[in-house]
């Protein structure tokens, strides 16, 4: 493989905690976390440059939840619980990649970046909420949150129900700066944590609005910006599929540009899920990217070289 190359990778945050699992991370979490980590260092240790992205669905729904429970007042708004969980998931990829990059004599170091992305306060978005945060609830429990909470609740699987909150597009990224900065000094930047904080700009004045953007799209961004070669999307499940809640879904490992848009408006993509991902990587081969993946969280090496999961093609 050509060396030098950028890549932008994206990890999912149900593919780091399952949207079902408890509060407590544990130790499964940082074994997974160490798997990537170790594919991640590899691909620095080889000559790549390289920018990861997280998620933080599962995450910030549970702070959300600790904090009332809590009685925390006043509410904890999103933007704020945006922030505090890059700062929480970015401080473990940072120390689990640190650790990897040590280990095998690499002169990359990793740091996190807390990152603000501008939105627009009237996108539609903020009428029609599609982003899940937090973990799955029974119908039952769906019910009584719409009624006590206001929440708008959506069926992610069959009986499963998560919180819906509003998902703009980004616009730009504030810290754009920073992070080539970092790369150029020998840093793995860990940015846009669970898409960025959302801000809105009134002149040259940013204030923080109550949104979760979609982190694929906010890795779309950062990889135009970048003008990286690859970007790799890693999820929970090891490739997209048509008919995915059928009996029979079938797996993609290969689709142009022309396929994928085609499937997105068929509506084999759900919003706030498979949609977004596969969005942002037909975005990114359309702006000039060589190459996108979407694939499992432990087949890091390999989605950043586009050997295994979905591969996007022009």
């Amino acid at each position: 493989m050509p060396a030098r190359r950028r890549i932008v990778i994206a990890i999912g945050g149900n593919a780091i905690k399952p949207p079902s699992a408890p509060p407590e991370g544990g130790r499964p979490l940082w074994e997974l976390l160490d798997q990537t980590a170790t594919q991640i260092a590899q691909l620095a240790r080889r000559g790549d440059q390289v920018v990861v992205i997280h998620g933080n669905g599962p995450q910030v729904g549970t702070l959300l939840l600790a904090h009332e429970a809590a009685g925390g007042s006043p509410a904890l708004t999103l933007d704020v619980a945006g922030a505090e969980t890059q700062g929480q998931l970015g401080y473990l990829i940072q120390q689990t990649l640190g650790n990897r990059l040590r280990g095998l004599g690499s002169t990359w170091t990793t740091a996190g970046l807390i990152t603000q992305v501008v939105v627009d306060g009237n996108d539609r978005a903020f009428a029609a909420p599609t982003k899940p945060i937090g973990i799955e609830y029974n119908a039952a429990q769906a019910a009584s949150f719409e009624r006590s909470r206001g929440w708008d609740m959506r069926e992610v699987h069959p009986g499963r129900w998560r919180r819906v909150v509003a998902s703009p597009r980004p616009l730009d990224i504030v810290e754009m700066g920073a992070i080539e900065a970092l790369l150029a000094a020998g840093v793995i930047p860990i940015v846009a944590g669970g898409g960025g904080i959302p801000v809105i700009r009134d002149g040259a004045a940013l204030s923080g609005i109550e949104a979760v953007i979609d982190k694929d799209l906010s890795a779309q961004l950062v990889a135009m910006n970048l003008r990286a070669d690859t970007l790799a999307v890693l999820t929970d499940v090891d490739r997209a599929y048509l008919d995915f809640e059928s009996q029979d879904p079938r797996p993609l490992d290969r689709l142009t540009v022309a396929e994928g848009w085609r499937y997105l408006r068929d509506g084999h993509f759900p919003p706030g899920s498979m949609g977004p991902k596969v969005e942002a990587c037909l975005r990114f081969i359309e702006g000039g990217g060589q190459r996108a993946a979407i694939a499992a969280l432990p087949k890091a090496q390999g989605a950043a070289d586009c050997l295994t999961g979905t591969v996007f093609t022009a």
